[in-house]
């Protein structure tokens, strides 16, 4: 299965989906499960988003040191 290239808002904008969704009971048990599988895969990847982002950061900020 290929992977959706999406962008970080668009991702925190469907788990807040996901989560209204789960707050409002609108889910049966299967869409709840299928809905929190995405939301952890998610999560996974705005984590690793964010990690490359800080440590691409932390680079730029070195070499201002060293300059």
């Amino acid at each position: 299965m290929a992977k959706k290239i999406f962008s970080y808002n668009d991702a925190v904008d469907e788990l807040e989906m996901i989560l209204n969704q789960i707050e409002n009971e609108s889910l049966d048990v299967d869409q709840l499960t299928e809905k929190v599988k995405r939301a952890g895969y998610l999560i996974k990847e705005c984590k690793k988003r964010l990690k490359t982002t800080e440590d691409e950061v932390n680079k730029i900020l070195e070499n201002f040191d060293n300059e």
